[in-house]
């Protein structure tokens, strides 16, 4: 009884409360008392309260929300107003089948408050299914209660006619469950979308082209949101890519799509970045040909890189733009690495700088790039090795 006599003792002394009816102070002391999923001191009566709740708002949905559902005072005062509770039976059986799907008091937090009326659904008839056929993707209980939970409109639309036909069309690109079930957890909203306005269109233009089939999962797996565009705009991108020379047999066709999808001040700011080091704009626009995800890098990466490989390394700026690749790898994890090595080997003549490219040293893969450079000349330098790996500093073994 002491937090009846809590809220009875705040109603007598603070205006704000009087609008809370006996009724409904029983109410709020039952769920304080009860419900041990929150704590007592996430009651919101037992601290000052800044917003005013209005005479005719339903404190006892406040409550509930509150004490049930883990919402801020002031958050379950606003989404009050866009539910009522009357019963709660309905409510306590959907938490109850929310919880049984490992929905922590968080999920169920942002889930009520970004889609109240989830508390007013049916749990078997209309939940349940959803959570069912979901699970059954593949996708893990915790992982879908931070999608539905990010995303609740997947609960409202129709599992036999939206969800269900929509998962069986991305099954029939992506060839995979496991594929699938990634879309649904990184993209949800592509399962909103009605495929056959724009997504359908847009796949069989890309088939027309003669896409194959990996470029088309390629392209929805990574940027569902792009075969999203409406038809006109996405025809125009296409065609943009086309004149540009690309091959829709090839990957770098998605590639060139993805960019030209996205913003024209990434565009227009990177290639301002290239010719601050000397790209003309037929170097920019080789070096989008060779690699279009050269131009979507940020300024600062972009800077870093060129500064590095031009000024410390002596690399010519025009042999980059040739090898537009480099320009994506890791600065950290790989061309100061091996750029380490290649200096140190400079520094004991073991290495002609002059008859090294670029190319060479960056684009190779791990192992054959340490059986030419390193393994090979472990016994002239021993500490090799550790200079690849960062533990000892190249100026520590020149002569």
């Amino acid at each position: 009884m002491a937090a009846l006599y809590i809220l009875k003792s705040l109603r007598s002394a603070h205006p704000i409360f009087s609008c809370l009816s006996c009724k409904n102070l029983l109410a709020v002391e039952r769920f304080a008392v009860a419900d041990s999923h929150f704590p007592l001191q996430n009651l919101s009566f037992c601290r000052p309260v800044t917003t005013k709740i209005s005479a005719e708002q339903d404190d006892y949905t406040v409550s509930y929300l509150v004490n049930s559902c883990g919402l801020s005072p002031e958050s379950a005062i606003q989404v009050a107003q866009k539910v009522k509770l009357r019963s709660l039976e309905k409510a306590d059986a959907v938490l109850a089948l929310l919880r049984n799907h490992e929905f922590s008091n968080a999920d169920i937090s942002k889930l009520v408050k970004r889609h109240p009326l989830v508390l007013m659904a049916d749990a078997e008839k209309t939940l349940l299914p959803k959570l069912e056929f979901f699970c059954s993707t593949g996708i893990s209980r915790m992982d879908l209660a931070r999608t539905l939970s990010y995303d609740p409109a997947l609960l409202k639309i129709s599992l036999q006619n939206q969800i269900i036909p929509a998962y069986n069309y991305l099954k029939s690109l992506l060839l995979s469950e496991d594929k699938v079930m990634k879309v649904l957890k990184n993209k949800p909203w592509i399962f909103l979308e009605n495929l056959s306005k724009n997504v359908v269109p847009n796949i069989e233009l890309l088939r027309e082209l003669g896409m194959p089939s990996s470029g088309i999962a390629l392209l929805l797996a990574h940027s569902p949101n792009i075969l999203m565009k409406k038809h006109e705009l996405f025809s125009e991108i296409v065609g943009e890519v086309k004149e540009l020379g690309f091959e829709p047999m090839k990957s770098s066709f998605v590639s060139a799509i993805r960019v030209l999808s996205g913003k024209k001040t990434i565009w227009s700011r990177n290639s301002e970045a290239y010719r601050k080091w000397g790209w003309s704009e037929d170097d920019i626009l080789s070096a989008f040909k060779l690699n279009p995800l050269c131009m979507t890098k940020s300024e600062k990466k972009i800077m870093k890189t060129m500064e590095f490989l031009v000024n410390k390394m002596g690399w010519p700026s025009a042999s980059i733009a040739k090898y537009p690749t480099v320009v994506s790898l890791s600065l950290e994890r790989r061309i100061i690495p091996r750029c380490s090595v290649v200096k140190v080997l400079f520094s004991k003549g073991l290495m002609v700088e002059e008859n090294l490219s670029l190319a060479s040293v960056l684009c190779p893969a791990e192992k054959p790039f340490l059986e030419r450079f390193v393994i090979r000349y472990l016994d002239q330098v021993p500490q090799l090795s550790n200079v690849y790996q960062g533990k000892v500093d190249i100026h520590d073994i020149y002569d």
